[in-house]
């Protein structure tokens, strides 16, 4: 007679011993993957010494001069752990199995309910968010230090501790336990296959997997606006799309996306699509596909890209639609380089653009925000150094720094659900363009972080381009900015500061809810996310937005009416390309569709 435990959870011994067997394989895969792991060079890993060491310098300081501070600070400490601890052990001692009071403040991290009822794992939490709490206050606290270094040791300490919260290990994450137990095991074999795929897919680094790559491809249900290539050079391929109405504006619109990324973010599904939009509204539509650069390309400097992609870009879209002058959007760094584009046109006398638009754009660097931590010399230096090498600074670094700035998001919580629950990545559009990354030229790169991010060139001293020094208060065309209130890349009010300094008497600043990429693409037919307009520039920023009228939805029709009036009179619409400017492929081209992977230096 046996005993069948296969419906009690854990009771499938069979399933057990073949999951055992199926993880011993897994990890000989996963040594062997590790044993290729590319070498990262130490100042690509994390902020030089230096910082740790004039940290503990002025903390030791500060305990010499002022002991009372730091005692006050430890007795706190000591004062709010040991009661928990003593409060947790006398329940026990009673047989109460409970956990001790609870007074620690909400945390996504920690919305399992298991947290709150278990005694041991409230015991972790609390006892993590005490401490927490403790070196938060501490660091907070060290004076002696210029507040730059103040805000990347306050950073970098932050994602030591975030990285060490309990949710991230498995033995100490009840969630991740109770799935291992309830699925005998089985979990675990599935985070281990995810993640020994992630180490073999990324030569032995770790990136989670955000989406299901599977289920996108671009050109089939993701980037599917109707368009053609109607020209391409070896930094782009300039798509002009296929008109939706039987009239457009006169003035054609050319779209500048960043390099850093794919274009198609402006074109996932046609419900988000802002390519679509603009179309739909009776526009002209081009938009630059940049190529994902190799190591060839690792003499392309800024002006490479001003004088091979913008200036062309500029006369193509012309000659095409047979006008003297058009409208142009410039995304992020892309915005930064249509505003140096700006410039040098001043310079030039030329009068080719009509009107600029900028998404989320700095051009004054004085304020870096939330990602100037990782802009001083000790990564800047490593960078250099290996691009230098590479010929190329690689979209993995960029990926792994930008998903710093947001880590329990983008790092943290997705290995959580990845590694320890087995779950398969999400089919979401906007994660699998996160993950579809680009590099970007070494000499490009280094310019950029050097002269721009560091030297605040544009804003200040001026900015050698192509001959000619370029300053911020040369952009005189009229202009709309579009920044977004939680941006840690491009901070709003950073952004604000740049559009005061342009020369321009014609200005609108748009404010959207939400983050770099969310708060851009924002399609009115979903009222998430609202937007400030209609105050005096010249105000500072806070009071800019405490002056402006808040209204709820997507700025896209603020920005429609707002470019409607800068493009001309309705006529009859235009197919994409001419004579001279035959189709070279369908929309979305063929650049866009080069992964990293191949044309990462072997």
């Amino acid at each position: 007679m046996t005993t069948d435990n296969s419906d009690v959870p854990g009771g499938n011994l069979e399933k057990l011993e073949q999951n055992i067997t199926r993880i011993e394989e897994l990890t000989q895969r996963l040594i062997a993957a590790m044993s290729s792991k590319r070498a990262v060079p130490n100042a690509l890993q994390g902020p030089s010494q230096e910082l740790y060491m004039k940290a503990a310098a002025a903390y030791f300081a500060e305990m010499m001069n002022n002991p009372a501070k730091i005692i006050e600070h430890q007795v706190g400490y000591w004062g709010k752990t040991l009661k928990h601890y003593v409060d947790a052990q006398h329940k026990l001692a009673q047989g109460r199995l409970e956990p001790a009071a609870d007074e620690t403040p909400e945390d996504r991290r920690f919305s399992n309910p298991l947290w709150d009822t278990h005694p041991y794992f409230n015991f972790v939490k609390q006892q993590y968010l005490l401490n927490s709490e403790a070196i938060e206050h501490a660091v907070q606290g060290i004076d002696g230090l210029d507040p730059r270094e103040k805000k990347r040791l306050d950073y970098f300490s932050r994602q030591i501790v975030d990285m060490f919260s309990p949710a991230n290990f498995l033995g100490t994450n009840p969630e991740a336990l109770a799935h291992a137990v309830e699925t005998d095991g089985q979990s675990l074999v599935d985070g281990l296959e995810n993640l020994v795929a992630d180490l073999e897919a990324n030569q032995g680094d770790l990136q989670v997997t955000l989406a299901d790559k599977d289920a996108f491809k671009v050109g089939e249900n993701i980037a599917t606006t109707e368009g053609k290539v109607v020209y391409r050079n070896r930094l782009f391929e300039l798509i002009q799309y296929a008109p939706r109405t039987e009239q457009v504006h006169t003035t054609p619109l050319v779209i500048f996306p960043p390099w850093i990324n794919k274009f198609y973010i402006l074109d996932l599904k046609p419900e988000n699509s802002l390519i679509r939009w603009i179309v739909d509204k009776g526009f002209t539509l081009f938009v630059v596909s940049w190529v994902n650069p190799d190591p060839s390309y690792k003499d392309v400097s800024l002006d490479s890209y001003v004088e091979e992609g913008y200036l062309e870009a500029i006369r193509e879209a012309k000659a095409i639609c047979g006008v003297k002058k058009i409208n142009v959007v410039g995304y992020c760094i892309a915005g930064t380089t249509l505003a140096l584009t700006l410039s040098l046109l001043k310079h030039r006398g030329d009068k080719s653009i009509n009107s600029a638009t900028f998404f989320t754009t700095l051009t004054d660097f004085s304020d870096q925000g939330e990602v100037g931590v990782f802009l001083d010399d000790d990564f800047v230096d490593g960078i250099e150094e290996e691009t230098v090498e590479t010929g190329i600074l690689d979209s993995f670094f960029m990926q792994r720094t930008f998903s710093f700035l947001r880590s329990n998001d983008l790092i943290y919580r997705p290995a959580i659900k990845s590694y320890m629950m087995g779950q398969a990545p999400p089919a979401f559009d906007l994660l699998y363009w996160n993950g579809d990354g680009t590099h970007l030229p070494a000499k490009m790169a280094v310019q950029y972080l050097r002269e721009l991010c560091q030297e605040d060139r544009f804003a200040t001293n001026g900015i050698e381009i192509l001959g000619e020094r370029l300053h911020l208060k040369d952009v005189e065309v009229p202009l709309c900015a579009v920044a977004c209130e939680t941006d840690h890349i491009a901070a709003w009010m950073s952004s604000y500061r740049g559009v005061q300094q342009m020369g321009s008497k014609d200005k609108r600043f748009i404010l959207s809810g939400s983050g770099h990429i969310a708060g851009i693409v924002n399609p009115p037919t979903k009222i998430k996310y609202g937007h400030w307009s209609g105050a005096d520039i010249a105000l500072p920023p806070e009071e800019w937005k405490d002056a402006a009228l808040h209204r709820d939805g997507s700025w896209w029709p603020l920005w429609g009416e707002w470019l409607a009036e800068r493009s001309g009179a309705k006529r009859a619409a235009r197919v994409p390309g001419d004579k001279d400017h035959p189709s070279l492929a369908e929309a979305p081209g063929t650049y866009v569709l080069k992964a990293s992977e191949e044309v990462r230096p072997t």
